[in-house]
């Protein structure tokens, strides 16, 4: 694939990522942010509530010092950003799925970056979904587009390079 070729995937995939990121996460400010209810469907398997996260995935990190979580959460999270735009850019891939998956990853990546840069290094977050019988109670963590679109993007890399490998791997031996 032409590094042409991959600008444009890159450009179709990751733009209106960032974009829905970043209109949905404007609309939970606007209606989810303060004053208003936990929004919930289908027997509360759905939810919109809005939090704001400091930390990484599941809040890791959240409870480092200012100067650090600065450091790990915007610098560190660049440099990888930029390594995954490296990647992507020199590869060869023989499909579009890999270059897809990781356009995912650098969308979902940079929509939380920017959150994380304007708004005093927090990233909004809203969706949530889980069981609830009782009791018991199983949720996910409070969750955007961003997030998923990075879950996304690492699930189609591992089915798209990572598990065919492991099938030629074991039909070698």
């Amino acid at each position: 694939m032409s590094l042409k070729k991959k600008a444009l995937l890159l450009a179709t995939v990751a733009l209106p990522t960032l974009a829905l990121d970043h209109a949905t996460k404007w609309a939970a400010i606007v209606y989810l942010k303060e004053g208003y209810p936990v929004y919930s469907w289908l027997g509360d398997l759905f939810r919109l509530q809005y939090a704001e996260n400091t930390g990484a995935f599941l809040s890791l990190g959240s409870t480092l010092s200012d100067f650090w979580r600065a450091w790990v959460m915007i610098g560190v999270n660049s440099l990888i950003l930029l390594g995954v735009l490296f990647f992507l850019l020199i590869a060869r891939f023989s499909n579009t799925v890999a270059p897809a998956a990781l356009s995912l990853v650098l969308a979902g990546g940079v929509g939380n970056l920017i959150d994380r840069v304007f708004r005093d290094g927090r990233v909004v977050d809203f969706m949530n979904m889980g069981v609830s019988a009782g009791d018991f109670s199983l949720r996910t963590g409070i969750f955007n587009i961003a997030d998923l679109a990075i879950v996304a993007g690492v699930v189609l890399l591992v089915a798209s390079e990572v598990l065919p490998a492991r099938r030629t791997e074991a039909k070698g031996k």
